[in-house]
């Protein structure tokens, strides 16, 4: 592929748009030692960064030795989302990065998470991310398989008009790196701490940044056939 022919920027959501996934663990976190699985903050954030709740099942209800029941799901739903209502930041430098991202792209953006649909609408609508990705926001939780499977990238590239090897994608996680590469995209790593570059570099990211600020330019090194230098 011809580095300057990108025509389009998919985004993951949590921990890339918005600084969500420390919330999101707090409460998880204190859900599961209620139910009988001790976990530390920092245990649950491995287990779980990037994962869906759900895709976890197995794990869950072997841990606690209770089934994962809708109404486990429904009360951490309401928790998670009451906090997120009014805690929730956006990723310093997302929201003047998407802006000028949206006009580059004319428009050809869009939001590929693992989360729930209403849960990605309440944190965009939140740090006022929404009207540049309202109709263009996709859930791995309605596709046929969520993260690290490829199928919400692919979703996210066809509603764009775009194939998915011309499309940019910016991803914080290893199974969303994972995703994004196995739909054909070129994936940029996004890192604020350092702590994951590693494993994004193993699975074959070659682009970085630790600061959504640095997106602008780092596209600008990647689509004038520059290259960019991995960090």
């Amino acid at each position: 592929m011809i580095e300057s022919n990108f025509q389009a920027i998919l985004f993951d959501c949590d921990g890339v748009l918005v600084d969500s996934e420390g919330i999101t663990n707090q409460v998880l976190c204190q859900l599961f030692n209620e139910a009988g699985w001790a976990l530390t903050y920092d245990e649950c954030f491995a287990i779980f960064h990037g994962i869906a709740v759900r895709d976890e099942r197995q794990r869950i209800e072997q841990e606690t030795g209770q089934p994962l029941t809708e109404a486990w799901m429904a009360d951490f739903y309401a928790k998670r989302n009451a906090r997120l209502s009014t805690e929730l930041e956006a990723e310093p430098g997302a929201v003047e990065a998407i802006k000028a991202l949206h006009q580059r792209f004319d428009g050809r953006i869009a939001c590929a998470s693992g989360g729930d649909p209403l849960k990605l609408e309440l944190q965009l609508k939140r740090v006022g991310l929404w009207p540049y990705f309202e109709g263009r926001v996709f859930s791995g939780q309605v596709t046929p398989r969520n993260k690290p499977h490829p199928d919400v990238y692919l979703a996210a590239a066809q509603a764009v008009g775009v194939p998915a090897e011309q499309c940019l994608v910016v991803e914080d996680s290893l199974p969303g790196s994972t995703a994004g590469l196995a739909a054909g995209a070129t994936v940029i790593g996004y890192d604020k701490q350092g702590c994951y570059i590693p494993g994004m570099r193993a699975l074959g990211v070659r682009h970085f940044i630790t600061h959504m600020g640095d997106l602008p330019a780092t596209i600008d090194a990647l689509t004038s056939a520059t290259g960019l230098a991995s960090v």
